[in-house]
């Protein structure tokens, strides 16, 4: 019983490290370089995953980008250089947050207009629904009718 207890535990500390896919002949012998690189590969997205950083993709173009911004990096290029030269590469969709201009105005606008056009129809539908029960009402005048029927109905019976 010791044995599965120890079992889980291992497997609930190893839990934090799973999420990463970053391998270890990946790693830079220097500290402060291989933490730039992680921060660099949380604002790439893997082109073959699509909305996972290619830090966490396990996907083979995800290692080769993160291969690419380590070499950018050994040979001195700035985090901005480095970005620049990947989306030169890959363009603005290998950018987890793509910059705002005329290409892109679809992916930034697109969730907000879906939202409203959600709002908008929730809108339609309980107004119409609300005119239709207003519509099924009886007028004063229908409603009097009804009564008389109903009392001529009883009286008939007894």
């Amino acid at each position: 019983m010791k044995w599965k207890t120890l079992a889980v535990a291992v497997m609930l500390a190893a839990l934090p490290f799973a999420a990463g896919a970053v391998e270890p002949d990946e790693i830079l012998d220097d500290p402060a370089l291989e933490a730039r690189a992680r921060e660099i590969s949380k604002d790439l997205r893997c082109v073959v995953c699509q909305n996972q950083d290619i830090d966490s993709s396990n996907a083979g173009v995800a290692r080769d980008l993160r291969l690419l911004v380590r070499e950018r990096l050994v040979a001195g290029d700035t985090d901005a250089e480095v970005i620049e030269y990947v989306r030169a590469r890959y363009g603005d969709y290998v950018l987890l947050k793509p910059p705002f201009k005329p290409e892109t105005y679809a992916l930034w606008l697109a969730p907000a207009l879906l939202v409203l056009f959600g709002v908008g129809t929730v809108i339609v539908v309980l107004r119409s629904s609300r005119k239709r029960q207003v519509a099924e009402r009886l007028s004063e005048e229908d409603e009097r009718l009804v009564a008389e029927i109903l009392a001529a109905e009883k009286e008939g019976r007894s």
